[in-house]
């Protein structure tokens, strides 16, 4: 540092508009950084304002280290600088899913998945029946959408609920489609075939679907392959 300066001052300079010039004297005054405050003394030496380094700090909720001949004073960014001022920054701020969102869809992804999991097995292995147990995914999937729904706080999280609706939509079809086949025996190619599901186009765009959907949404980020889930 430079010009000799005790040690408990040095580099601390900050001025303080409205102190008197004075040869040398000490005042208390209420110190503002970035939004934070507090009492600290200030030291007037020839018409220049000094404080000390650790009040500082302290004040600021910094950090003050000394490695050999340097002193590292930091200081966190202010709240105010961190939050959007302009409509082009609160937008991008708002590109993201939000937490509440995300968490939802991820486990309403998750529960559907479980329902037309359990249909592809059951209809592979001929196990009878007219779909009635397969109320209980539907309804568990059913009540997952509306919670993301009631989650959804921006145009991103809207976004990705439309393909999540989409999917589930489409699950619910392909179950509709299974329960009327049944009446007729009609799904009795399932059991007998093993490229049954890998012929069942609403099946593979299901499954596509699903796998894109749990790719991007714990990636944070809305993204669109444009055909998976459409």
């Amino acid at each position: 540092m430079h010009g000799g300066l005790s040690a408990w001052i040095i580099g601390a300079i900050v001025a303080v508009a409205g102190l008197a010039l004075g040869q040398s004297e000490q005042l208390k005054r209420t110190l503002v950084v970035n939004g934070q405050s507090g009492d600290a003394t200030i030291i007037q030496i020839n018409g220049r304002s000094y404080i000390d380094l650790e009040t500082l700090a302290r004040i600021a909720n910094g950090s003050l280290t000394f490695q050999g001949t340097q002193i590292v004073l930091t200081i966190p960014s202010s709240s105010a600088e961190a939050t959007p001022t302009t409509a082009a920054d609160r937008q991008a701020a708002d590109s993201g899913l939000s937490t509440d969102f995300m968490r939802a869809a991820i486990q309403d992804l998750a529960t559907i998945k479980e329902w037309y999991s359990t249909l592809a097995y059951a209809i592979q292995r001929g196990v009878p029946g007219d779909g009635s147990r397969l109320f209980i995914f539907r309804d568990k999937a059913a009540q997952g959408l509306k919670l993301a729904r009631a989650s959804a706080l921006n145009d991103t999280d809207k976004s990705a609920l439309q393909l999540l609706t989409a999917h589930f939509n489409d699950v619910q079809k392909w179950t509709d489609m299974l329960v009327e086949s049944r009446k007729s025996l009609g799904t009795a190619n399932y059991s007998l075939s093993a490229n049954a599901l890998n012929d069942d186009a609403l099946y593979q765009r299901i499954n596509r679907c699903s796998q894109f959907l749990g790719t991007m949404l714990p990636g944070g980020k809305f993204e669109d392959d444009g055909s998976s889930c459409h």
